[in-house]
């Protein structure tokens, strides 16, 4: 499954990835194959003004029109392109073509004449000039050695044909023309390369997205995992009070002393209380998650809060043997506040886990102490719950806040030998760190064998909030 959407995620990595360079590409085409042009165009454009600064114009005669000296004004313009006269499209070189008024060709560079119209055109055009006989029809008729047709080959061309005019008479028109291959072959070249470049990094990209599409499922898969565990975990606690509850009713039933069923009853309303917290703790935890932590707004004097829980938890205590008490440093020079900005439920029910524990898993005899104090940066409030009891082993601490986690191996509910301070679902630990992240605060646990557990709570004060 995760492999499946692996494939899929860097499927559209890469394909979002491979059109964006796409765009880039065509993009940079575009450029490169309209500057080459604009070059071309320029140097026409340039050609065109010299020669028709050289034309050489015959007066008017009785009052007739002027016309251009055809001899005179290009005998010297070989100069342009050499001794050498163009046969064909593999020189780089300038063409020239004179047209009357009336549009007749001439004088030409070419050394066969182009059948390709006249057509005013000062910005540049690309055309193709068909194929012309460059022999007579008796030569073509009866064959050329070597192989020779006797046509010229088509050819492409830029052109910039102007009108030439002097004081608004029409003298003729100019054409020049440039081999197309001067565009086409660096553009040629340049998709060869782009076309090597693109499949280089297509291959790439494609690994590249392969990697983040791994990085971006791990948490998924680390999800689905917790996800997984979290199931298992609640359907096996479950299993044993509905089980239980199931024979006591079955008991019940085949039972006809009242005794008996007294017993059975006070059983099953104890494990109803029982399943009736578990639920409550899985939907607290399953409503936090993925929920974003917000500081509540309502102002909680922890001092007050702590004096209940604790006198709430003394019952519990005296009825073990564990003496609860708990201690609050105040500056006698100064009244000290101990407001924090939180959800008032949620604290008592953080204060309620952290002391219940500590007087669950201490032998008779031992103590629980409960302090409160403000840090010297006056920012911060922090609650310390310290009890004597057995401790935890070193390598249990690390996993204390996972859900459904004991350090009995066994997961039995009783008081294990060790006296950690977990036991029960195993929900409570990770209630408290939810509860302590939602308020933006910090929780931590000490521990030592033999000779007890500190759980220390540090949570912004009102002060904090109000800056």
């Amino acid at each position: 499954m995760f492999q499946a959407t692996r494939r899929r995620l860097a499927l559209w990595y890469a394909t979002v990835t491979a059109v964006l360079l796409l765009l880039v590409a065509a993009g940079f085409y575009g450029y490169a194959r309209g500057t080459l042009i604009e070059r071309v165009d320029d140097t026409l454009n340039h050609v065109v003004e010299v020669v028709v600064r050289s034309l050489a114009i015959d007066p008017a005669v009785n009052g007739g029109a002027k016309t251009v000296d055809v001899e005179a004004s290009f005998r010297d313009t070989a100069l342009l392109n050499g001794d050498e006269i163009w046969d064909g499209v593999e020189d780089d070189r300038i063409d020239l073509e004179w047209f009357n008024p009336a549009g007749k060709l001439l004088w030409s560079t070419f050394a066969y004449p182009i059948q390709v119209p006249l057509h005013v055109n000062p910005n540049g055009e690309t055309v193709t000039a068909p194929p012309q006989a460059r022999r007579s029809p008796e030569e073509i008729a009866e064959g050329v050695k070597g192989g020779d047709s006797g046509f010229t080959s088509s050819i492409v061309l830029r052109q910039v044909t102007e009108p030439v005019k002097l004081r608004g008479q029409l003298l003729g028109y100019l054409r020049v023309s440039h081999p197309w291959f001067e565009v086409s072959q660096p553009v040629q070249k340049l998709v060869l390369e782009l076309s090597v470049g693109m499949t280089v990094m297509a291959i790439a990209v494609w690994g590249l997205a392969w990697f983040l599409s791994g990085l971006a499922m791990e948490p998924v898969r680390a999800s689905y995992q917790q996800l997984r565990q979290f199931t298992a975990d609640a359907s096996h606690e479950l299993r044993n009070p509905i089980a239980t509850l199931q024979t006591q009713v079955q008991g019940a039933l085949a039972d006809s002393e009242p005794v008996m069923e007294r017993t059975q009853l006070e059983t099953m309303e104890r494990l109803t209380r029982r399943l009736g917290r578990l639920v409550e703790d899985l939907l607290f935890l399953a409503r936090q998650d993925g929920v974003r932590a917000e500081r509540p707004g309502e102002l909680v004097e922890l001092d007050l809060l702590v004096a209940s829980v604790v006198e709430e938890q003394e019952a519990i205590a005296d009825r073990k043997g564990v003496q609860l008490e708990w201690e609050l440093e105040d500056d006698e020079d100064d009244l000290v506040s101990y407001g924090v900005q939180g959800d008032r439920d949620q604290l008592a029910r953080l204060l309620t886990n952290l002391i219940s524990n500590g007087v669950q898993y201490t032998q008779a005899g031992g103590s629980v102490t409960v302090q409160l104090r403000r840090l010297l940066d006056g920012d911060t409030v922090e609650i310390q719950v310290r009890d004597t009891g057995a401790g935890i082993p070193e390598g249990a601490l690390d996993k204390l806040f996972d859900r459904f986690y004991r350090v009995d191996p066994a997961r039995s509910r009783q008081q294990f030998a060790e006296g950690g301070i977990v036991g029960g679902s195993g929900l409570g630990l990770a209630i408290a760190q939810t509860i302590v992240k939602n308020h933006r605060g910090t929780i931590g646990i000490a521990s030592k064998v033999d000779q007890g557990t500190t759980v220390t709570v540090t949570l912004p004060s009102d002060m904090a909030a109000d800056r």
